[in-house]
């Protein structure tokens, strides 16, 4: 005992002379002296990351991570180490390049989780060709004065580089073996700091990191740096697992489906058999809409009536990734989710794929899109084959004038007008037909307000006074806000379907036809403009204070919980039928290819949702993100809280199994859709060869 004490005296007097002889020399103000652009290098390229994180979640605990710290301070300082490799006149051009980098990274995923919520994949690149056709869209609806900043740490390099050129910094001559011995001695220090922060990960730490499916998470923990390293190697990963990890795929897509035991039939089975569908995919609608008005005027008066007359599912949500409208197009066709990495309709058009689609042209249905934009928007010329569609109409079967435009391309009212005679048509040559008809005109950046119509979304009071006189007082509310100009448009592309349906019914197409309307997902408008909606001071003007007895609570969860969209099937005659409801029941949109399926007398055998009917009072809905929400309460995987949409609380037992079973079905869903699990082995076998050539 006494022999440990004198070691540990020992060491404390080693390191209390250590830290006197550093005083005394000055070593560590040597130091920053004599490495003042690296230091700057360091800091500035940390202080992005660190302004990420507070203006992705603005919460301490997310900006001052210290594992996020430890995280992006490792990574830079591993990069930088190599720059002492360079001479010094040539060490700025190496600095200033990685800063440039790493701010652009940071630059990037700011922009890009302002409009999904999450961070940017290195798969995205293979989505860049489309980036064009909404570049205004991107400039006007997400760019914002935050996602400038980040161009600030290049600027100050800079600065700091004429400064140091002007003392003659770089007139210093280091000999190739000083240089690297600096490297060295950077490079592991950063990589210390990297094994400190790998000791503490727990056990959810990593095997979140692995999943990849909760992107917020690993930023918040790991640091954005080496978020966007690891996401590198996932982005190539399908390639290499297609080759290497098919057996294990297939091993966990046969136990899932072996284990999922579903009831086939029930009351609703077969009512819509024999009938024609027509699909109406509602661009950037939300659930919201329904039911709202302005000064005595509904929002969307059309999806009103259509929602009371036919059987309105209000609790529904879009489970959409990056692929927005493909993503939603995938997942309502074939009940699967989007994938991890890229989208479907990108990434893995040549897939096998289970739909709606191919199952009605089994049953001798003709099916058919129409949309009045680019046919390889979104790869849907390719991936329409793959679903099953047997026509596509796209922009070159409609005539598009400058006129006629709204927004991306034609306008809902023209592009539903040109659709009847092609309906008519369909319809006289075929016994049943499906057909999906894609909108347009309500996509961001619902900019074209002169084009939409009159709708005021302003206040408008009439005042009596003492004398008897009136006067109408108007207090602006929403105009001028996008969520305002979002109700102006919603309301044109609610007209344009009320205007579509009298057209059909005029054309005799309704009689044996079931109206099938969804939203394909939110419009991704800001959380301060919903905060406006339903805190509105009227009488200055503003938002209420949070301490008013008449404010409403809409934080990140309500805003979550508000992306809802809305999903209606409609009859002509089902007015006042037993089939004319509100089902209220919590749903995604995986599961509606189950529910009208059971409908039209069709089966998926590998769909991951439910016929909905099938599991009231116990539906799941999962997200991309890990997310998931039930009737019970609405889980954030990325804060691991939950909140409860009954006012009870839930068990720590359900809360493990739900997010068991999301990440799970995430996994099945990627894994069949990146090792076409469901195509036979032959066809298999050529998707394989492919992917291999193609590393």
């Amino acid at each position: 005992m006494k022999r440990i004490r004198f070691k540990l005296d020992k060491i404390k007097d080693k390191v209390r002379e250590s830290i006197k002889k550093a005083k005394e020399e000055h070593i560590v103000r040597q130091y920053v002296k004599n490495n003042s652009l690296f230091l700057t290098y360091v800091l500035m390229c940390l202080i992005n990351a660190t302004l990420l994180r507070f203006f992705s979640i603005q919460t301490v605990s997310n900006f001052l991570s210290i594992k996020a710290i430890m995280g992006d301070l490792a990574v830079i300082s591993i990069v930088g180490a190599f720059g002492y490799l360079c001479k010094p006149k040539n060490r700025f051009t190496y600095y200033l390049s990685f800063t440039i980098f790493f701010s652009a990274i940071c630059m990037i995923n700011s922009v890009y989780y302002t409009f999904y919520s999450s961070f940017a994949s290195v798969s995205m690149l293979s989505l860049t060709q489309y980036v064009g056709a909404v570049g205004d869209a991107v400039v006007e609806n997400v760019i914002q004065l935050k996602d400038l900043v980040y161009i600030i740490p290049p600027i100050i390099l800079v600065i700091v580089n004429n400064k140091l050129k002007k003392k003659n910094y770089y007139k210093k001559v280091e000999v190739k073996s000083e240089r690297k011995k600096k490297m060295i001695k950077t490079l592991c220090t950063g990589c210390g700091i990297l094994a400190l922060f790998l000791v503490t990960m727990t056990s959810l730490d990593v095997s979140r990191f692995i999943s990849q499916w909760n992107k917020e998470y690993i930023v918040m923990r790991f640091g954005i740096y080496i978020y966007q390293s690891a996401d590198l190697v996932s982005a190539i990963q399908p390639k290499i697992n297609s080759m290497f990890g098919y057996d294990k795929a297939k091993k966990n897509f046969n136990d899932y489906f072996n284990e999922k035991k579903e009831i086939q039939t029930n009351e609703y089975t077969n009512i819509f058999k024999d009938k024609n569908v027509l699909v109406i995919h509602a661009e950037s609608i939300q659930q919201n809409v329904i039911g709202l008005e302005f000064n005595g005027k509904p929002v969307s008066p059309n999806l009103n009536k259509l929602a009371s007359e036919g059987m309105y599912f209000s609790n529904y949500f879009s489970q959409v990734s990056v692929g927005t409208s493909s993503d939603a197009e995938l997942t309502f066709s074939t009940s699967l989710m989007p994938t991890k990495s890229g989208t479907a309709f990108v990434s893995y058009p040549n897939r096998e794929y289970n739909s709606l689609q191919k199952l009605l042209n089994e049953k001798g249905y003709y099916t058919f899109s129409m949309h009045a934009n680019n046919a390889d928007f979104w790869n849907r010329r390719t991936m329409y084959k793959s679903l099953g569609y047997q026509k596509f109409f796209s922009k070159q079967d409609y005539e598009v004038t400058p006129e006629n435009t709204i927004g991306l391309g034609l306008s809902d009212i023209e592009f539903f007008t040109q659709s009847i005679p092609k309906l008519q048509k369909i319809n006289e040559e075929n016994a049943n037909w499906y057909g999906l008809m894609i909108m347009l005109s309500n996509h961001t950046p619902f900019s074209d307000i002169e084009k939409y119509g009159e709708f005021p979304v302003d206040i408008k009071e009439t005042i009596i006074h003492e004398d008897g006189t009136t006067e109408e007082v108007v207090y602006p509310y929403m105009e001028g806000t996008k969520l305002g100009n979002y109700f102006k448009s919603v309301h044109y592309a609610d007209g344009a379907i009320g205007n579509f349906i009298t057209q059909l019914d005029e054309a005799g197409l309704l009689e044996n036809t079931v109206l099938v309307i969804y939203g394909d997902h939110d419009a991704r408008l800001p959380k301060n403009d919903y905060n406006r909606l339903y805190n509105y001071d009227k009488e200055n003007d503003k938002v209420l204070d949070k301490d008013d007895p008449n404010y409403k609570e809409y934080g990140s969860y309500q805003y979550e919980l508000g992306r809802k969209v809305p999903f209606i099937i409609w009859t002509k005659d089902m007015a006042g039928s037993k089939y004319n409801q509100e089902i209220t029941e919590t749903m995604g949109m995986y599961d509606a290819m189950p529910t009208l399926g059971n409908m039209l007398g069709v089966y998926n055998e590998y769909q991951l949702g439910h016929d909905i009917f099938n599991v009231l009072g116990q539906n799941i809905v999962c997200f991309p993100n890990g997310n998931w929400v039930t009737n019970k309460a609405y889980f954030n995987s990325q804060k691991i809280e939950y909140l409860s949409l009954n006012g009870e609380a839930i068990s720590e037992e359900e809360i493990k199994y739900n997010t068991e079973y999301t990440n799970k079905l995430l996994e099945v869903s990627n894994e069949m859709i990146v090792y076409n699990l469901l195509a036979k082995d032959e066809e298999n076998e050529k998707i394989l060869k492919e992917v291999e050539k193609g590393i």
